[in-house]
């Protein structure tokens, strides 16, 4: 494809993914908007520009020279649709109809716009449809997209929605994305230190008894014996490649049994009506008789569980002359008996934000409750948090890492392989070869580039924190790069090639 001349203002410009893939395709950045210090720096490091072509604050921008494209990764702003609606100039202040303002007023030939996957949530529904129906009364005519950046050419499980537009319909309906590309690249390729030896012994397609290819599945099926790619620490959850914190620390068998007996129930409505229940001494040891009140503090010693005050009884002897937020919690009991869980989703109690836990203390002090009930949990109940500073290892055979995000994760790599015929026998080496040997990492700053699609030298700030909240808010260059491309084929830069 003849690349054309087209000039671009980049909104929201971040770091500069849009960019890249604009002046790769012959683009001409004219003016870019970024509020962020360590952004607009980077930005202007990178692209050798100047940073009086920064607009500043979109929302003080009252107009933008003609252009033929528009870019903007619009951040996924919390925001109303509720308004006046009289016009383009009364609906400034949210940054989507900001965008769509400068859209309006400045006519570019087509634009392209970023944003989170949950905006095609059902529950985003009338902002969506609100937004495109903003984006016909500028004048265009727009698809909105929902792609998978590892579609495109990058090893990451990104999705995100692109709106994309033209102004003139007969390019609109010439517009179409190409099919996702067949060679992926996968995480062994951009991890450093993987070796080739690492790279040809894990990059092999998995197949049946019959000798056919076994569908992949986005960070689940290796292609080591149909193995999961990653582990996953957590106490919540459970199946061959999840790690509990009974496996990491020295448990005796019962332990272990206790643990996969709460994990199996506590899940039950029999145990109350939320997803994750704690279960009583006598939930116990109706499940299993053998279990001792001992067996459980043990438990709690070796901080796998923890104690909850479930259940107390009220002590109408003792109800008078209580503070506010004290009346209106006894008030949300139907009888003289107060479930925990049952405070802690009461609509009215989050609504008037009434301290739960504080003002439970307060009453039990004050005589008002009486303890009715203990009931024992798992002390880490936070899925996305993990294990002991750990949410997931990926191995080398994984195709994809997770989404790069602003805040980073606890999620590390390995480029150890893990040789196994079966499924206990994985979990074994993985724990003693890998977790034990602490034979994982973080990812490196050059790595996250690669996995957004930036230039392996791509120059960020050195702290971690800041690079990766700057690499995190980006777009994938890659699959910007793909729907410009796309822009271009439509003819509706013209025919001015380079």
């Amino acid at each position: 494809m003849k690349s054309v001349k087209f000039t671009f203002v980049d909104l929201f410009a971040g770091i500069g993914g849009f960019r890249i893939a604009m002046e790769d395709n012959g683009g001409e950045c004219l003016f870019f908007s970024e509020i962020n210090a360590d952004a607009i720096n980077t930005y202007c490091v990178n692209s050798n520009e100047s940073i009086e072509k920064n607009l500043g604050d979109i929302t003080k921008i009252k107009s933008l020279p003609c252009h033929n494209l528009l870019t903007a990764g619009v951040p996924c702003q919390s925001w109303s649709i509720a308004g006046k609606n009289l016009g383009f100039d009364d609906d400034r202040g949210q940054l989507w109809n900001d965008t769509i303002f400068l859209l309006n007023q400045s006519k570019p030939d087509a634009f392209i716009f970023e944003n989170v996957k949950g905006l095609v949530d059902p529950r985003n529904k009338k902002a969506l449809t609100y937004i495109l129906e903003r984006i016909k009364t500028a004048g265009y005519f727009a698809k909105y997209y929902v792609l998978n950046s590892f579609d495109y050419g990058v090893p990451q499980n990104r999705i995100r929605i692109y709106v994309v537009g033209f102004k003139d319909k007969r390019f609109a309906d010439a517009f179409s994305l190409p099919k996702p590309i067949e060679k992926k690249i996968k995480l062994s390729d951009i991890l450093h230190d993987c070796t080739e030896k690492v790279i040809k012994e894990n990059i092999q397609i998995p197949k049946d008894l019959f000798g056919n290819a076994i569908a992949q599945h986005s960070m689940s099926l290796s292609a080591s014996n149909g193995l999961n790619d990653y582990f996953l620490f957590n106490d919540l959850r459970n199946g061959h490649s999840t790690i509990h914190s009974w496996d990491i620390k020295e448990t005796s068998e019962k332990q272990k049994d206790i643990c996969y007996l709460l994990l199996k129930n506590r899940r039950k409505s029999t145990y109350g009506y939320l997803d994750g229940n704690p279960l009583s001494l006598k939930h116990f040891q109706d499940l299993d008789k053998t279990i001792t009140k001992d067996d459980l503090e043990k438990l709690i010693e070796l901080e796998i569980l923890k104690k909850i005050n479930y259940a107390f009884q009220v002590n109408v002897d003792k109800i008078e002359n209580l503070k506010k937020n004290e009346q209106i919690l006894l008030g949300q009991c139907k009888t003289n008996v107060l479930i925990i869980d049952e405070l802690r989703t009461n609509r009215e109690l989050k609504l008037k934000k009434i301290p739960i836990s504080k003002t439970v203390e307060s009453l039990l002090e004050k005589n008002a409750l009486m303890l009715l009930e203990v009931r024992y949990d798992f002390k880490n109940t936070k899925i996305s948090t993990g294990l002991y500073g750990i949410s997931r290892i990926f191995l080398p055979s994984s195709n994809v890492f997770p989404t790069l995000v602003a805040s980073d994760t606890n999620d590390f790599v390995t480029t150890e392989i893990v040789p196994a015929q079966n499924k206990a026998e994985y979990k074994k080496q993985f724990i003693d070869e890998v977790y034990k040997k602490r034979n994982y990492r973080r990812i490196t700053k050059e790595e996250a580039c690669l996995i957004q699609g930036f230039p392996k030298g791509y120059i960020l700030p050195d702290s971690r924190a800041r690079w990766m909240k700057l690499i995190g808010n980006s777009v994938s260059v890659p699959v910007i790069d793909m729907i410009v491309k796309s822009i271009i084929e439509t003819g509706v830069f013209g025919s001015t090639a380079i």
